[in-house]
């Protein structure tokens, strides 16, 4: 068992299959579920655009998916999972959308707080907060301070997040915290890399998943990736089902991770 700021992480063994008709897990086949998950949720503007919605409308949309997921995940016995919710290169699009998007934000935390609190789940944020806005950022404070004592799942949600950034200010910390060392040869390593990002007190993911038919990760979480198993999907994000969740993670059950080494 591994502990992380408070956060309890386990290999966790369950009894998985799927019942495609009714999205129930049948416990008759041994296999290994990802500690952790990280999905891109991608394709909500695709969605709103087949649709001849407005953008928002696939965004609001990919809420519930989010929902189910959190639910699903807690179901199933997953220890943490973390969302690409926004990131750095989103400012590009339409000041409208972003408008939209960052009053989603607080809307969505203010009306699901009560409910995470109740399923004692703990919610954190990473991402550069600095260039949000007061009301969003006092409303993200508040919701890490509240939970942070929940440990059913460890819900991370990546806003204003883009992973170059992350290592470059991980690389400034590290040099900040050697130049007072001059009469001293440091060496710097993969260890003292890692405690400096957002992610420092977690493990990488097992599993990225990313829906909307793209095959890349688009500046997610570069360093943390690196041994993951990636599985993608053309379904949009909010279409993405349980069928869909469970799919997943049953392929990630047949999957042999060698780290690069043999086994």
């Amino acid at each position: 068992m591994l502990i992380n700021g408070g956060f309890f992480i386990k290999e966790i063994k369950v009894k998985m299959t799927v019942n495609n008709k009714n999205n129930t897990i049948n416990n008759n086949k041994t296999g290994l579920l990802p500690k952790h998950l990280s999905i891109i949720m991608d394709g909500n503007r695709r969605w709103a655009k087949k649709r001849n919605l407005p953008a928002f409308a696939g965004h609001r949309a990919g809420v519930k998916t989010i929902k189910m997921v959190i639910k699903e995940s807690v179901k199933a016995g997953i220890a943490i999972l973390t969302l690409y919710a926004f990131s750095t290169e989103n400012w590009k699009r339409p000041q409208k959308e972003i408008s939209s998007l960052m009053s989603l934000f607080r809307e969505v935390i203010k009306k699901e707080k009560s409910d995470l609190i109740k399923n004692k789940i703990r919610v954190t944020f990473i991402g550069e907060k600095e260039s949000l806005s007061d009301h969003l950022k006092e409303a993200m404070n508040e919701l890490e301070e509240e939970t942070r004592n929940n440990a059913q799942l460890l819900l991370n949600i990546a806003i204003n997040y883009g992973s170059r950034s992350e290592l470059c200010q991980a690389f400034n910390r590290i040099y900040n915290q050697l130049k007072d060392n001059s009469n001293s040869i440091v060496k710097i390593n993969e260890d003292m890399i890692k405690k400096n990002l957002y992610t420092s007190n977690i493990p990488d993911p097992d599993l990225l998943i990313r829906t909307g038919g793209e095959k890349r990760i688009s500046n997610f979480l570069l360093w943390q990736l690196a041994y993951t198993e990636l599985w993608f999907t053309k379904v949009y994000w909010p279409d993405f089902s349980k069928n869909d969740l469970y799919e997943a993670l049953k392929n990630y059950e047949k999957r042999v991770r060698k780290f690069g080494g043999e086994i």
